[in-house]
């Protein structure tokens, strides 16, 4: 009879080699050498599965958890696929244009920072691109501050807080997605749970920059050419009128409501296409092009479009989603992995030592969050890796797991732009001009959150509690789920 030697589970420095040698991995491949996260990535998977191996498992178990975590994951990643096609759809329906239009018209000189903060908070949450935002009205309204010779660190700083407010809160965020998917919380329900901590922050920036711009001298300023450019331009290639904001509505009717994701995001781009073809006189097959690669000013035809407008026009499309997917099936290999390994379990464990009360466990989450962003300089992998090693703990105290969501996104989603070395970072500093150390004070929400999300944590308020069944509920559902990663493990 033969003896069958059952995995055992790892110890407490066999739970950290893992993810140590991925923090290092991307903390000096990724951020110092700027070698692509993917392979690195991987590398730390195959560091994990060796791991997972010493301990008793076989390589069908690895593969068996790995596929588990994908398959869980694979509505958000179907998400996020349908974020690019909406983008491009409604780029060549004119919807984000129209946006773009009229929040430039907006413009009051002696309201610049407030202004610039607040469209381009609306851009984003209507888009669900922080880049995008960023890229589009924001380099429009760092063009408005330097015609006004206005402080263009405050302008910059305005910019990223309203971006990355969308970010945040917009059902089209690949971000606010992947929280919500990794926590196993309703997309709706998490963005509802991040008022509590992203609307005080949206009040704090708006009464600095108001302020700060009242005591400014812009009030008799012109404003520059390059606005008047954009506006003309976008006045020349696209027929506006309000039919075009009828995806936006839809997208909206379907948040308040909670209907399912993906089909209000499906209605929406048809209509948008249909906005294309009807409205906008595009070719049938330039739409449906716009759909998978993003739109371009290419399908406008002869007309001779101005660089700048290109820039602000040519994004979106399903392909544009391609490299978060990769990111996202990589990290999701090394999740699986460990998770198999019960790892993450025995790290909880330790850390949760000095968790007494529901302050210390928010201020260990922002932390860990931090501590992700900071090292791996990855937005997707801090959500995800932080989620997936303390959402059980969250549940075993009662707490529902959209704090977790909510607190993760407080210290990695937000905080990734003021970070120079980030890509976030770099990418806000090349494209706005300005350095990021110097916005940095003037992006009051990017660094205003995590000391809401300590408060709430200390006082109680805006903690979601589990009831009782619900908590028994999520328990069972997380054995079963154990059970069927790590079937064999002995703790």
């Amino acid at each position: 009879m033969n003896n069958i030697i059952k995995p055992r589970a790892p110890t407490l420095t066999e739970s950290l080699l893992p993810i140590v040698t991925m923090v290092l991995l991307l903390g000096i491949g990724y951020a110092a050498f700027d070698l692509p996260p993917e392979p690195l990535m991987v590398l730390s998977t195959v560091i994990a599965a060796l791991l997972v191996k010493r301990l008793g498992h076989s390589y069908n178990d690895i593969l068996v958890s790995i596929s588990q975590k994908i398959a869980k994951t694979m509505p958000a990643l179907l998400i996020l696929i349908s974020v690019g096609l909406l983008i491009g759809t409604w780029m060549a329906g004119g919807t984000i244009p129209l946006m773009i239009y009229y929040g430039l018209k907006l413009i009051n000189p002696a309201m610049l920072y407030v202004t610039a903060l607040l469209v381009t908070s609306v851009v984003s949450v209507c888009t669900g691109t922080s880049w995008g935002s960023a890229g589009t009205v924001g380099v429009a309204f760092m063009g408005v501050a330097i015609g006004m010779d206005a402080n263009l660190a405050a302008t910059a700083g305005a910019v990223v807080a309203g971006a990355y407010f969308g970010d945040k809160l917009s059902p089209l965020s690949g971000d606010t997605n992947l929280a919500a998917m990794a926590a196993q919380v309703d997309l709706y329900e998490h963005i509802g749970h991040l008022l509590y901590t992203t609307l005080p922050s949206l009040i704090l920036s708006a009464a600095v920059m108001f302020f700060y711009g009242m005591s400014g001298d812009l009030a008799g300023a012109a404003i520059p050419d390059k606005v008047l450019l954009i506006t003309s331009g976008l006045a020349g290639i696209y027929h506006f009128n309000l039919l075009l904001l009828l995806p936006v509505a839809i997208v909206l009717y379907g948040s308040i409501t909670k209907k399912p994701t993906i089909p209000i995001m499906l209605v929406s781009a048809l209509v948008a296409m249909a906005n294309a073809s009807f409205i906008q006189g595009f070719a049938f097959h330039d739409v449906v092009k716009s759909a998978v690669d993003g739109f371009n000013v290419s399908m406008v035809g002869n007309q001779d479009i101005n660089p700048v407008l290109s820039n602000l026009l040519n994004r979106g499309g399903m392909n544009s989603m391609m490299s978060t997917l990769l990111i996202c099936f990589c990290a999701l290999s090394f999740a699986g992995t460990l998770a198999l390994s019960g790892a993450l379990e025995v790290i909880v464990h330790a850390l949760l030592k000095l968790v007494h009360s529901t302050g210390t466990m928010i201020l260990a989450t922002l932390a860990c969050g931090l501590t992700m962003i900071s090292v791996t300089c990855n937005g997707q992998i801090s959500i995800l890796i932080p989620i997936e090693m303390l959402r059980n703990a969250y549940i075993e105290r009662g707490l529902h797991p959209k704090n977790l969501s909510r607190t993760v996104e407080d210290s990695a989603t937000i905080f990734e732009p003021i970070l120079p070395w980030t890509a976030a970072g770099a990418y806000m500093a090349g494209t706005l001009g300005v350095a990021t150390l110097s916005y940095l004070p003037w992006a009051v929400l990017c660094w205003s959150g995590i000391f809401f999300a300590t408060l709430w944590g200390f006082t109680g308020f805006g903690i979601a509690r589990l009831k009782k069944e619900e908590q028994q509920q999520l328990l069972a559902q997380t054995a079963d789920n154990l059970k069927k990663e790590a079937p064999n493990v002995i703790f």
